[in-house]
């Protein structure tokens, strides 16, 4: 989440980005769940991405649409197929 300008904002966005780490698009080693979550310090939502020992491997800012509007594809995968 280094990048401050890279913000899925729409759910289509979020579909994409759930499809590239399923197919390993993104190049990621052992990714194990995927889930969506706030920051601590200030509330923003994003998606995250775990390993196998449940460490963050890679995260991304979403708006507060997506993350209230998104969460049933978080958790039930992508419908389309690869």
């Amino acid at each position: 989440m280094n990048n401050e300008h890279d913000v899925i904002d729409n759910l289509e966005e979020l579909e994409r980005f759930l499809l590239s780490i399923e197919n390993g698009g993104l190049g990621l080693k052992d990714v194990a769940g995927v889930g969506m979550a706030t920051n601590n310090t200030d509330g923003r939502p994003f998606v995250a991405v775990f390993d196998n020992s449940q460490k963050l491997i890679l995260a991304r800012w979403v708006t507060q649409d997506v993350y209230e509007n998104g969460k049933e594809l978080v958790r039930n995968g992508s419908q389309r197929k690869h």
